[in-house]
């Protein structure tokens, strides 16, 4: 896989874990970064809730991709039109997927034109966990040290050290309440 990833023009620092085939889909004007100690898990028996999809990554025209060190991404689907950054130590439980683009235009009319949705960065800071089945939509900051509840849908901005869950998710408990 390191060679695949190489030959899309990929920066790799240190070394990665390939369980299955991670598809990759790159365009050439984009600039895609993966830290060293990153684990991608994309055969179905790598994660014992088992996986419904393979790790899927993908950065358009002039998109920015990057992820941190000593992330753990299992069947995890990401799509970058403008800018994704991951942070370190982020894991991703099996089937999240982020976008940060809706795809597609809510116009009927620009979508038949085949013109582009909307966009907005995504950054997940250090330290996130997102639960299995997390779906992480455009323009949002997930902060340092929480955790998205499993089946959750972010929106919106996510504050640092809590737990956040539903559809949209909400902050359900900081993590840390006693500590500054």
């Amino acid at each position: 896989m390191r060679i695949s990833f190489i030959s899309w023009g990929v920066k790799l620092k240190g070394k990665q874990s390939f369980f299955g085939k991670t598809y990759l889909n790159f365009h050439p004007s984009s600039i895609v970064t993966i830290g060293g100690n990153c684990t991608f898990r994309s055969s179905f028996s790598s994660n014992s809730i088992g996986l419904k999809q393979k790790c899927f990554i993908s950065a358009g025209k002039n998109a920015e991709l990057f992820i941190g060190n000593d992330c753990g991404l299992s069947g995890t689907v990401i799509n970058a039109e403008k800018s994704i950054i991951i942070g370190n130590r982020v894991f991703c439980g099996a089937n999240v997927t982020i976008c940060d683009s809706d795809r597609h235009p809510v116009d009927a009319k620009l979508r038949f034109s085949n013109e582009k949705g909307e966009m907005g960065s995504v950054v997940i800071e250090d330290d996130v966990w997102l639960g299995m089945n997390v779906v992480v939509m455009k323009g949002v900051c997930i902060g340092k040290g929480s955790v998205i509840a499993a089946n959750s849908v972010v929106v919106k901005n996510i504050p640092r050290n809590v737990v956040a869950g539903g559809t949209p998710a909400v902050k359900l408990k900081e993590i840390y309440p006693n500590e500054n």
